[in-house]
């Protein structure tokens, strides 16, 4: 029977270090795949890639201990599907701002009599090494891992709400988008009180329903910071801007060393 191993790890009181890719390439997901991350996410919504491309990324993440993850571009249920049919172990959804949008979620992530997934998952058996396509909607009610995102004043109204649909495993803050939600500029490790005010609150209400409470965050220190208050997962800086920095800082390493640079 398969199992996904960040569900595991968080229901024995394990945290969860993400990875974030917004780039279309299986290359550089080969590689992130390998460094450690509990999990990793293919960017649907921001990133450039399509869903061949997705299909090739699940692909090169196999074979490492790595849970392959996928925030998809909407609220459609075909492209839901059809990326937990292609091998992903969990959805991250944007937007939800209300028990109707996380419920019309879940219903299309699960199979019925829980909701209307449809029957398909070829990809899906091979990359959880199930025996068989009934083994694998067995396991997929317990171990495919659906998170909600809070980014929005209606989901942050409706959160109770929104926590207390079954069948979702938990919330994802998304700072940026809330902190501009609230009249704030975006930011992953917000300061202003009514962001981290309102991120508390998900916090509580999460937590009060016994839910997995995820964060986007500008890297190791705010995580570190987050996770001490108490979230199951947090997301470090993705590829575009692990590679960007580190391009920078060689670049102005050696311009600042001096001559014989000129």
């Amino acid at each position: 029977m398969w199992h996904n191993p960040i569900c595991n790890r968080i229901a024995s009181g394990g945290k969860i270090v993400n990875g974030w890719c917004s780039l279309p390439s299986a290359g550089v997901v080969e590689v992130l795949a390998r460094q450690g991350y509990d999990s990793l996410t293919i960017d649907m919504q921001h990133g450039g890639m399509g869903f061949e491309t997705v299909v090739d990324m699940l692909r090169a993440m196999a074979g490492s201990p790595v849970a392959p993850l996928v925030r998809v571009p909407w609220h459609d249920p075909g492209t839901m599907m059809r990326v937990l049919d292609a091998g992903a172990f969990g959805i991250i959804c944007p937007m939800v701002d209300s028990a109707a949008s996380a419920e019309a979620f879940v219903a299309a992530c699960r199979y019925p009599p829980r909701g209307f997934r449809s029957f398909g998952p070829h990809r899906a058996v091979i990359a959880t090494g199930t025996a068989s396509s009934a083994e694998y909607v067995r396991s997929a009610a317990a171990d495919i891992m659906l998170l909600a995102m809070i980014e929005t004043t209606s989901g942050l109204a409706a959160v109770e709400d929104i926590v207390a649909v079954d069948g979702l495993d938990g919330v994802y803050v998304g700072p940026g988008d809330l902190s501009l939600a609230l009249g704030e500029v975006p930011s992953m490790a917000p300061t202003a009180t009514v962001v981290t005010e309102a991120i508390a609150l998900v916090l509580a209400a999460a937590k009060k329903a016994g839910r997995i409470v995820a964060i986007h965050t500008d890297g190791p220190a705010t995580a570190r910071r987050c996770f001490a208050a108490g979230f199951d997962m947090c997301t470090l800086q993705g590829d575009i801007r692990l590679l960007s920095d580190a391009a920078r800082s060689q670049v102005l390493a050696v311009r600042a060393a001096g001559e014989p640079y000129t």
